[in-house]
């Protein structure tokens, strides 16, 4: 597949994942591997093309979650980044049934890890475990092995959401953030969950939903005795705070657009496509009027996403 041929199999894929009403017919496993090959084409491009410091995720915002890393990381959020990709992964161990410093000789399996700097931040954090990578991006795992992985601390694998390369019952927590969206069979990627996790085992999981998205979890998540789901909340509040905070003109992001050599037009552009993949839609971004302009002549596509209802974290625990 050419570029644009990649960019609308990717496109077309997710309304297909996130809009489908549940007990829907969908596609099929081909139409399954042509989103995964999709997936997995564009997050090489972005491994190869993110720099340190860029985004991870939509972020949240919440001063007391600040403070708590603080206290654990001094000078936290002063250099290199605005903190809030950091507190989305903080509040995925925060609120576990586990204390963040029992995690020594534990096994943490992130899924769907992009180029690892979540994780590494995790690793400073609950210090003592072994913590393992994956995500179906060759490129983002090479570039996570090359640069973070730390032998018997860190290590990034290539793989499947959908056929985790685990043994059974070789996981203590899994951790899943703004990922599963992308995943063609959700209900597949829980069942692996269920395997992989031994018994008391945690599956730790945030993501973004539509109606319909959240309406087959739910579904899904009733059906897999394998699991007892303890926790679901809405924290679509605390992202949409951080969202409006990189928005923000003397945000940390525009920023880091600011050092980029481009010119002024070309700066708004990259601006409003990251603000769009980062959430600016789910906090009500609305583009500036040029950048209105530049879309009704064809010069910008016009993204307007999937309509996402709210941004969840859920914690399921090992029968």
């Amino acid at each position: 597949m050419n570029t644009a041929e990649i960019m609308t199999a990717f496109t077309s894929g997710l309304a297909d994942i996130n809009l489908a009403e549940p007990d829907t017919a969908r596609g099929g496993e081909k139409a399954a591997e042509r989103m995964k090959t999709a997936s997995s084409t564009i997050y090489d491009m972005a491994a190869t093309l993110s720099a340190k410091g860029d985004l991870w995720n939509w972020g949240m915002y919440d001063p007391e979650i600040v403070d708590e890393i603080r206290a654990r990381l001094p000078g936290f959020g002063e250099f290199g980044t605005d903190g809030f990709s950091e507190q989305l992964y903080f509040l995925a161990l925060r609120d576990l049934p586990i204390g963040l410093d029992d995690y020594d000789g534990r096994t943490v399996l992130e899924v769907g890890c992009g180029t690892g700097e979540g994780l590494n931040f995790l690793s400073r954090i609950a210090r003592g475990a072994r913590m393992t990578g994956l995500d179906l991006s060759p490129r983002a795992i090479a570039r996570a092995s090359a640069t973070l992985a730390r032998a018997d601390v860190l290590e990034f694998v290539h793989g499947d959401a959908e056929k985790l390369p685990f043994v059974d019952g070789s996981v203590n927590i899994l951790v899943n953030i703004e990922s599963s969206h992308n995943y063609p069979d959700l209900g597949r990627f829980l069942r692996e969950v269920e395997r992989v996790l031994s018994p008391g085992g945690i599956l730790t999981h945030i993501d973004v939903f539509t109606r319909q998205r959240y309406a087959a979890m739910r579904r899904m998540t009733a059906e897999i005795d394998g699991l007892t789901w303890v926790t679901d909340h809405d924290i679509s509040d605390r992202v949409r705070a951080a969202i409006r905070r990189r928005m923000a003109s003397d945000s940390h992001f525009h920023a880091t657009l600011a050092r980029q050599r481009m010119n002024p037009m070309a700066r708004r552009i990259a601006a409003h496509s990251q603000i769009l993949m980062f959430g600016g839609m789910f906090a009500g971004y609305q583009p500036p009027a040029v950048i209105r302009l530049l879309s009704r002549i064809g010069i910008v596509p016009w993204v307007s996403g999937l309509p996402m209802e709210s941004y969840r974290h859920q914690v399921a625990v090992r029968r």
